[in-house]
């Protein structure tokens, strides 16, 4: 969906970007990951791969509906471009939302939440299995609208390459621009395993929406944060990563009593399991550990 234009304008600042990580870690003395590194680029070229496949035919589901449009709103006006901004952002909000409050979004999105470290590389880590889940449904009602697919898939381009500078440990707080912006101390928040940070901050280059919907989660100084799947051992194998979470929704879908829980192990929220197992299994279950069967004690996911 991202035009290629961009990506190629992007990419040398992404390398550079990596590079100032590097350098950051070898002046801390830190050790840099960069076996997680690799395997994060092995997967985004999967993803590539993929992605050259699928783009021709969402594009044309794409033109369909926007020959649909209510209106024609022009991009290259400030007016269009704000509302598209804004329009982009909203409908990337709910998109990213979705993807960690139905299971069927998580088993794509969560191979991002992989990684055990957050660097820029960690970035690039996508699952190919995304135009599979029906992500780009999300940004269907902007072509309604009357934004044309070139101008939504430009903007959606503008919003990832933002996202990048996002991962990682090295930026601090950023005073007044965390009010309205996304900024690698909200984005650490979204990737931490601690208590009041799961499913929080979903924003792209925005952070106003969080607020306004109640996902908003500051993150505490002096907290060390952790990061990785709950419930999943750390692994460096991408077939694992990219599989982990199909294999274990479709066993649970599979061995499931009846259609109603078929359903809900498929599309509720992961974690959900059918009352006859909460009654066997005192323990709660691990809202993003996958698999119904492995249960583990754990606080509650926080509302919204």
């Amino acid at each position: 969906m991202v035009p290629k234009a961009v990506i190629m304008y992007a990419l040398p600042i992404f390398f550079l970007l990596i590079a100032w990580e590097f350098y950051l870690y070898r002046k801390k003395k830190r050790s840099f990951p960069w076996k997680e590194g690799l395997v994060s680029m092995v997967m985004a070229l999967a993803y590539a791969l993929v992605n050259t496949r699928t783009t021709p035919i969402l594009a044309t589901v794409n033109e369909w509906i926007y020959s649909l449009r209510l209106f024609d709103i022009p991009a290259d006006t400030w007016w269009g471009l704000s509302l598209l901004f804004f329009g982009e952002e909203l409908a990337y909000y709910w998109l990213h939302r979705c993807c960690h409050e139905i299971r069927w979004l998580w088993a794509s999105h969560g191979v991002h939440h992989s990684p055990n470290t957050l660097t820029l590389s960690g970035a690039y880590r996508l699952s190919f299995s995304g135009p599979i889940t029906g992500l780009f449904l999300f940004f269907l009602p902007l072509f309604l609208l009357g934004f044309s697919p070139v101008a939504v898939a430009g903007m959606f381009g503008v919003n990832l390459i933002y996202q990048f500078w996002l991962h990682t440990d090295w930026i601090p707080k950023l005073g007044w621009f965390e009010y309205i912006f996304n900024t690698p101390s909200h984005h650490r928040v979204h990737h931490a395993l601690n208590d009041g940070c799961l499913d929080r901050n979903y924003g792209g280059v925005l952070i106003i929406f969080d607020r306004m919907f109640g996902t908003f989660a500051a993150e505490k100084d002096g907290e060390a944060l952790r990061y990785g799947l709950l419930g999943k051992e750390p692994s460096l194998n991408p077939f694992k990563l990219f599989f982990q979470e199909w294999g274990a929704l479709f066993r649970d879908v599979a061995h499931a009593r009846t259609w109603h829980d078929r359903f809900y192990l498929a599309f509720g929220r992961p974690g959900w399991q059918p009352k006859a197992d909460k009654v066997a299994s005192p323990l709660p279950l691990n809202p993003r550990s996958g698999s119904t069967m492995e249960r583990e004690i754990h606080e509650s996911r926080p509302a919204g």
